[in-house]
């Protein structure tokens, strides 16, 4: 039974980081209908990008608040990989957009190996590791063997950061403008356009199907 215990808890905090990946995935897909294919080496950089800025916090700026370190890293992270998806959207996706469909596809995969073969030249093949920031776990329970269920800081601080942010996307696509327009896309594109959701594709002679791809497209984006 501990040992269940113990692997559900590492199930719960490893599932929590796959779910937030997989919400930008299953958007992504369920709205236009693509296969984005560098959606998870996107993740990578983003990684990479945490990484540095807390290198840059703790050993060059020496930032001894943790707590206030990390939380910078989370919103320096969130922008610039933001800014990165709005670029990756301008370059290889939006010329394609009133192209056949495996045009994007083809474009996706190419824009992966190129983040990844960035990445591997621009840092390195090896791996990257930092010295763990929270080393105290809660002990929960423990056997007649010696076997311990425990529970680290840093499993909780995932578990805090998932929920909040899940809770921010659960707001920002049932309460805001932005969250009914992607909604309205995915329901139906083409009564989207038609009920006033702005496109953003400028070419009239393109098919009104593919101008509301087009807005499902920029409003992801913006998210």
């Amino acid at each position: 039974m501990e040992v269940f215990t113990q692997q559900l808890i590492n199930g719960i905090t490893l599932g929590s980081i796959y779910g937030l990946i997989a919400i930008g995935y299953t958007m992504v897909f369920g709205i236009i209908g693509m296969v984005n294919f560098a959606h998870g080496d996107v993740f990578m950089v983003s990684a990479f990008i945490a990484l540095i800025t807390l290198l840059v916090l703790t050993t060059m700026l020496g930032m001894a608040s943790v707590v206030l370190a990390l939380l910078i890293v989370l919103v320096v992270a969130m922008l610039l990989t933001s800014l990165v998806n709005w670029t990756i959207e301008r370059v290889a996706y939006r010329p394609l957009r009133g192209s056949f469909r495996l045009a994007p596809l083809i474009s996706a995969i190419g824009m992966s190996i190129f983040l990844s073969n960035f990445v591997q030249v621009a840092q390195g093949p090896r791996v990257k590791s930092i010295p763990p920031l929270f080393n105290e776990v809660i002990v929960l329970m423990s056997s007649s063997d010696g076997y311990e269920v425990s529970v680290s800081y840093k499993q909780l601080m995932v578990w805090a950061v998932t929920a909040a942010l899940l809770v921010a996307f659960w707001f920002v696509v049932t309460k805001t403008a932005l969250g009914r327009a992607q909604r309205a896309c995915e329901q139906d594109q083409k009564m989207a356009v038609l009920l006033g959701i702005p496109s953003r594709s400028r070419s009239s002679s393109r098919p009104r199907s593919r101008r509301s791809r087009g807005q499902c497209i920029s409003s992801i984006t913006a998210w």
